[in-house]
C-alpha cells in the first residue's frame, strides 16, 4: 500500500509524546530502553504518518475513524511468547480461541484469533495488507506462518471492514506489518522455562537488511527457528482429576437393552463378594485384577487404585484423562522469510516477497478408548476363554444367553495415541508500484500464489478389525500374537505383548492441502481539491482463488480406527471477482466547532463462482470540533461469504457431550429427569417412535456420556451478513500542566449485529430439540425435523447426529472500549529530572450485550458475564505500568477477567453449576541497553505462581487459552545488531 499525502483537514498537530488512541496498546509495552529521558514537550518531533489497516488511504493512527489497536514488535519479545496468539489474546478485544498450545489432539493445533468472540473465521488477517495463506478450509488463518522476526509492529481494527478488504473481515481485521527499511544483521535470541523447569523454550533468529545498486534495491531476509517442549497433564496437580471418562483400563461390560441380564443373576453374584445392596442390572460392570466384577455406577466392589490412574467420581469408577494427555504441545517451527525492492525508475517500482513455515506440534492425547458412534459396538463372543466365570454366569440369565456382549475399554496396554500436525506453507507474491504523471496518484499491482500442506500423523492407532478379530479368536488370539489379547482387567490389560501391540495398532496419515491464487491492481491518489481540502480515492479489482483437497487416512475413512470417527475425502473451489472504491472527502476546514469534519465513504462489489453476487459498504465519520479533540463514527455493512468446508467438506466426525443422569445424558435415558418429568409418558413414546425397541425403553440406559456427531458441507449456503455501528470520542488535550501534558486516550462504542450464521447444527440442540427438552417438540412427533437427524442402532442405542452446514441464527455483540495512556516525568512529581519518566497504559472492554440466536425460531440469549468454552465477561482489563530511566526500563503488566457464571444460568438461573472466580495475573519484564547494538531483557510470567481458574462446568477443568496453565516462568533474550 502506498501513502497518499494528508490535506490538513484530516488531523490536528499532535506531538509524537501525546499518544492517540492506537497508540495506547502499542505503548504498554513499547520498548523502555529505546526511550531516553523525557525531553520538554516542545522538543517532541511530529508524527509520521502511516497506512492504516481500516482504510486503502493512509492517515495518521490517532486520526483514524475506526478503532485501532497498534501493538509493536517490542510487545512481542517482552511477553516472553513463542507463538502470536498468546500474546494478542492479552488484549481485551480478543477472545482466546484455538492455540498452537493446546489445539492438538488431532484437531489441527492452530494459532487463531477472534475478535469479540463472534468466530475465528470471521476477521481477516493480513501481512503488510495482503491476505495470508489459509490454514484450514473452514476459513482459519494460522497467525504463526508469520515470523516474529520481521514483524515491526500489528494493526487491529475491531469493526467491519468488508468494503475495504472483502469477505471474512466482519469483525475486524489484523494487519502484520513487516520491517522496512532495516539495514544490518540483527541476531535474537530468547530462552524461556517454567519455574519448575519442565518447559523449555529456545528462539534464535537472524535478520538481515541492506541496500544495493546505490540504494536502487532493498532487501530483507530472515530466519528463524522455536522450540518449545510439551507440558504433561502429570506435571501440574491441579489438573488431576480433569476428563473423568467412564472408559476404563479394566474393560467394561455394558448390558444391552433389549437382552439384560435377570436381577437375581446379579444380586446372586454380588452376594459372594458381601454386596447386600442392590446394583442394577443395567448398570455397566467392570473388572478387578482377581476376576470378581464390579458396578461402575456406585464403585460397589471396586477394589483398584483411587488416584493417579483411576478415581471416585461422584460415586463412580473413572479415569481421569488429563493426566495421560499433553496440556501444551510440542512445537517445533522454522522459518524463512525474504524481501525485495527495487526501483527501476523514479516512477517504477519491483518488489517480491517469499514466505516459508515449516511446523510441526506434537502433542500426546492420552491413551485410545474404544470406538463409538455409527457402527462402532465392539462385540465379544461367549467362545472367548478370557471372559471371567462371574461375568459367563451373569450372561447366562438373558434371554439370548449365547448372544455376543458390549464391551468397552480404554487400551492401557498399547502407549498413548499421539499427534503430529505438521504445516509446510509458501507464498510467493511479485508485483510493482508506481506514480503517474497526474497529481500525486500512484499505482499498485501483485500476483500471489500460496500453498498450505497439512500432515496430520496419528501414532499408536489402534485398528478396531484388529482388536475385533483378537476377541473372535476361540484362544483369545494366542495363534494371531503372542499370549492373545486378554482386556478383562487393569493388568491383564497392561500385559499385552509387543506382538499383540504391534498387530493392533498403526500410525495413520491424512492430509489436507490449501492453495490460494490472488491477483490485485489499485490506483490511488487526490481526485479534486476542495475547499476543505484534497479530496483523495483508492480504486482497487481483484481475483482470487482457493482451492481444498483433503485425503484422510483409508483406515480413518473406513472407520478402523478406534476412537476416531470416520471422515471422508473432500475437495472443492471457490473463487471471486471484486472491485472497490474508497473516497475520503473534507466537508469542512477551520470552521466555528469544526477544525475538520470529513466522511469516507466505500463499496464494494464482489462476485462468487456459487452464483452470490454481494455489495458492502461503509460511511464513516471523522469531526474534530476543536483542535486536540476527535469525534469519530461510522457505519459498516459486511457480509462473510461460506468458504469451502462449509460448501463441499464430506462427512467428517467429532463427538458430542451430553452428561450424565438425571441433569444431563442422552433423553430416552430412564434416569434422565425427563424421563420421570411431567411429559414423560409423551416422551417415552417419542423414544420408541426414533428407534429405541418397546420391549426394552422402561429399562433402556446409554452406557457414556457421549455419541458421535458428523458434519457435513451445503452447496446451498448463503453468505453471512453484519452490521457495524462505532461512535467513538479520540482525546489528547496536551494541558499545560507537566504531570498531565502527555494524557491521552479514546472511547469507542460499537455493535456487531451477524444475521444468517453459518454453523453446523448443535448436535446437543438438535436432541433438546427432537426430544422437547427445550419446548421446541410439543407434540413429540417423530417426525420434527431435528428427529430426523438422529440414529440408533437395533439396540435403541444413541449412534449418531449428523449435524449439516446452514445458515442458522444469530449474533449479536455491543459494548465500549476505553483506553488511556498517561506518560510524565517523575520531576513532576518533585523528584529529580534526571528521575526518568513513568508511565500508565490502560485498556478496558466493557460488553453491554453478547446475544446468540443458534437455530431459526429460538430465543435470543443473552450470553454477558457466561463462560463455557469461551470467555464472555462482562468487562476485562489490561494495565501497563512503565518505568523509563535512560538504557533501563521495567514494566509490570496487570491483566483482570471478573467473575462469571456458567453458561447454563442462560437457561436456567438457578442452575446449580458453579460459575468462575475473578482473575487477576501480573508479568514483570526488564530491558536493559548495554551499548548502543546490544539489548538484554528478561522477565517472568506469572509473577505470583497464580492457579487457573477453575471453571466447574468444563471437564478440562480450566481455559487453557485464557488462564495461565504453566505456573511461574521466566525467560532471557539478547538481541544484537552488527
Amino acid at each position: 500500500m502506498n501513502k497518499i499525502r494528508i490535506g490538513a483537514w484530516q488531523g490536528f498537530a499532535l506531538k509524537s509524546s501525546v499518544l492517540g488512541f492506537s497508540a495506547v496498546i502499542s505503548a504498554q509495552a513499547q520498548t523502555a530502553a529505546e526511550a531516553p529521558p523525557m525531553p520538554a514537550v516542545e522538543e517532541m518531533p511530529k508524527m509520521e504518518s502511516v497506512v492504516i489497516t481500516g482504510s486503502r488511504i493512509a492517515t495518521r493512527n490517532y486520526t483514524s475513524p475506526s478503532p485501532i489497536v497498534a501493538t509493536t514488535k517490542d510487545v512481542l519479545q517482552e511477553s516472553g511468547n513463542v507463538t502470536l496468539e498468546a500474546t494478542l489474546n492479552q488484549l481485551p478485544q480478543f477472545t482466546p480461541s484455538g492455540t498452537a498450545a493446546t489445539g492438538g489432539q488431532g484437531t489441527g493445533a492452530r494459532a487463531t484469533l477472534d475478535l469479540r468472540g463472534l468466530g475465528d473465521n470471521r476477521n481477516l488477517v493480513l501481512l503488510d495488507g495482503r491476505r495470508l495463506p489459509l490454514a484450514s478450509a473452514f476459513g482459519q488463518v494460522d497467525i504463526n506462518t508469520v515470523p516474529q522476526a520481521v514483524i515491526d509492529g500489528i494493526e487491529t481494527i475491531s469493526g467491519g471492514a468488508s468494503a475495504v478488504y472483502g469477505s471474512d473481515a466482519m469483525s475486524g481485521v489484523i494487519n502484520f506489518k513487516s520491517l522496512r527499511k532495516m539495514k544490518g544483521i540483527v541476531f535474537d535470541v530468547q530462552y524461556g522455562n517454567s519455574q519448575k523447569g519442565d518447559l523449555r523454550k529456545v528462539s534464535p533468529s537472524l535478520t538481515a537488511g541492506t541496500e544495493f545498486d546505490e540504494g536502487k534495491g532493498f532487501s530483507l531476509f530472515s530466519v528463524s527457528y522455536d522450540d518449545r517442549e510439551s507440558l504433561p497433564g502429570r506435571a501440574r496437580p491441579f489438573f488431576a482429576l480433569g476428563v473423568p471418562s467412564s472408559y476404563l483400563g479394566t474393560s467394561t461390560y455394558l448390558p444391552a437393552a433389549n437382552n439384560l441380564p435377570t436381577q437375581a443373576a446379579v444380586n446372586s453374584v454380588f452376594s459372594k463378594y458381601g454386596v447386600s445392596a442392590t446394583v442394577p442390572r443395567t448398570n455397566n460392570l467392570g473388572f478387578n485384577d482377581n476376576g470378581t466384577l464390579f458396578s461402575q455406577s456406585g464403585a460397589v466392589n471396586y477394589q483398584g487404585v483411587t488416584s493417579g490412574a483411576y478415581a471416585i467420581i461422584g460415586g463412580n469408577v473413572r479415569m481421569p484423562v488429563l493426566i495421560q494427555n499433553d496440556l501444551l504441545n510440542g512445537l517445533r517451527r522454522e522459518s524463512l522469510f525474504e524481501k525485495l525492492d527495487y526501483r527501476f525508475t523514479p516512477e517504477l517500482t519491483g518488489y517480491a516477497q517469499f514466505l516459508h513455515t515449516r511446523s510441526v506440534a506434537h502433542t500426546n492425547s492420552g491413551r485410545t478408548l474404544t470406538q463409538f458412534g455409527q457402527g462402532a459396538n465392539t462385540l465379544v463372543p461367549l467362545s472367548n476363554p478370557f471372559v471371567p466365570a462371574d461375568l459367563k454366569t451373569i450372561l447366562a440369565s438373558r434371554p439370548d444367553p449365547t448372544a455376543p456382549f458390549l464391551w468397552n475399554s480404554r487400551f492401557v496396554g498399547v502407549p498413548n495415541k499421539q499427534w503430529d500436525e505438521a504445516y509446510t506453507v509458501d507464498q510467493l507474491i511479485v508485483g510493482a508500484r508506481g506514480d503517474l504523471p497526474f497529481r500525486d496518484w500512484s499505482w499498485d499491482a501483485y500476483v500471489s500464489a500460496d500453498r498450505t500442506v497439512h500432515d496430520q500423523t496419528q501414532f499408536n492407532a489402534v485398528l478396531t478389525s484388529r482388536v475385533q478379530e483378537l476377541l473372535n479368536a476361540k484362544d483369545g488370539g494366542a495363534s494371531i500374537c503372542a499370549g492373545g489379547f486378554n482386556p478383562f482387567g487393569d493388568a491383564n490389560s497392561r500385559s499385552l505383548s509387543d506382538a499383540c501391540r504391534n498387530y493392533i495398532s498403526t500410525n495413520a496419515l491424512s492430509r489436507e492441502t490449501l492453495s490460494q491464487r490472488i491477483a490485485e491492481a489499485s490506483l490511488q491518489g487526490t481526485l479534486a481539491t476542495l475547499p476543505a481540502g484534497e479530496m483523495q480515492f483508492s480504486a482497487s479489482a481483484n481475483y482470487r482463488k482457493n482451492t481444498y483437497d483433503y485425503v484422510p487416512d483409508s483406515q480413518l475413512a473406513a472407520q478402523n480406527i478406534e476412537a476416531v470417527i470416520a471422515s471422508q475425502r473432500s475437495s472443492g473451489r471457490t473463487s471471486v471477482k471484486e472491485v472497490a472504491l474508497e473516497l475520503r472527502i473534507p466537508l469542512l476546514a477551520d470552521a466555528p466547532f469544526a477544525k475538520s469534519l470529513g466522511i469516507t465513504p466505500g463499496y464494494r462489489h464482489s462476485n462468487y463462482d456459487t452464483g452470490v453476487n454481494a455489495g458492502t459498504y461503509k460511511v464513516e465519520l471523522e469531526w474534530t470540533p476543536v483542535k486536540n479533540w476527535l469525534v469519530r463514527g461510522g457505519i459498516q455493512h459486511a457480509i462473510r461469504a461460506p468458504n469451502i468446508g462449509e460448501l463441499y467438506s464430506a462427512a467428517s466426525g467429532n463427538q458430542v457431550q451430553f452428561g450424565s443422569p438425571p441433569n444431563g445424558g442422552e433423553p430416552c435415558d430412564v434416569r434422565t429427569a425427563a424421563r420421570t418429568g411431567a411429559n414423560a409418558a409423551q416422551l417415552r413414546a417419542l423414544c420408541v417412535a426414533t428407534g429405541v425397541p418397546s420391549n426394552v425403553v422402561d429399562s433402556y440406559t446409554f452406557p457414556t456420556v457421549a455419541t458421535s456427531t458428523v458434519s457435513s458441507g451445503n452447496p446451498n449456503l448463503k453468505p453471512e451478513v453484519a452490521d457495524t455501528r462505532t461512535l467513538g470520542l479520540v482525546f489528547t488535550p496536551q494541558l499545560p500542566w507537566p504531570l498531565f501534558s502527555q494524557l491521552s486516550g479514546s472511547i469507542d462504542y460499537y455493535t456487531i449485529k451477524i444475521k444468517d450464521t453459518i454453523s453446523a447444527v448443535p448436535a446437543a440442540s438438535a436432541l433438546n430439540k427432537c426430544y422437547n427438552l427445550d419446548g421446541s417438540n410439543p407434540s413429540y412427533s417423530a417426525a420434527n425435523a431435528f428427529c430426523q437427524l438422529i440414529s440408533r442402532d437395533a439396540n435403541g442405542l444413541l449412534t449418531q447426529v449428523s449435524a449439516p452446514y446452514l445458515n442458522l441464527g444469530l449474533l449479536k455483540t455491543s459494548g465500549v472500549d476505553v483506553q488511556l495512556d498517561w506518560r510524565f516525568p517523575l520531576s513532576a512529581v518533585g523528584l529529580s529530572k534526571d528521575a526518568g519518566t513513568f508511565n500508565i497504559n490502560t485498556a478496558v472492554s466493557f460488553t453491554n450485550s453478547y446475544q446468540s440466536q443458534a437455530l431459526p425460531g429460538d430465543a435470543i440469549k443473552e450470553f454477558k458475564g457466561t463462560v463455557d468454552t469461551v470467555i464472555r465477561p462482562a468487562w476485562q482489563s489490561t494495565v501497563t505500568f512503565r518505568y523509563d530511566l535512560g538504557a533501563f526500563s521495567g514494566n509490570l503488566r496487570w491483566r483482570h477477567i471478573p467473575a462469571m457464571d456458567d453458561v447454563t444460568t442462560v437457561t436456567r438461573p438457578a442452575s446449580p453449576t458453579a460459575g468462575v472466580a475473578k482473575y487477576d495475573i501480573f508479568d514483570l519484564g526488564v530491558r536493559y541497553s548495554l551499548t548502543k547494538n546490544v539489548t538484554l531483557r528478561a522477565g517472568i510470567n506469572n509473577l505470583f505462581n497464580r492457579d487457573p481458574a477453575y471453571v466447574p462446568g468444563n471437564q478440562n477443568l480450566t481455559l487453557a487459552s485464557t488462564y495461565d496453565i504453566i505456573g511461574r516462568s521466566y525467560y532471557l533474550g539478547v538481541r544484537t545488531k552488527f
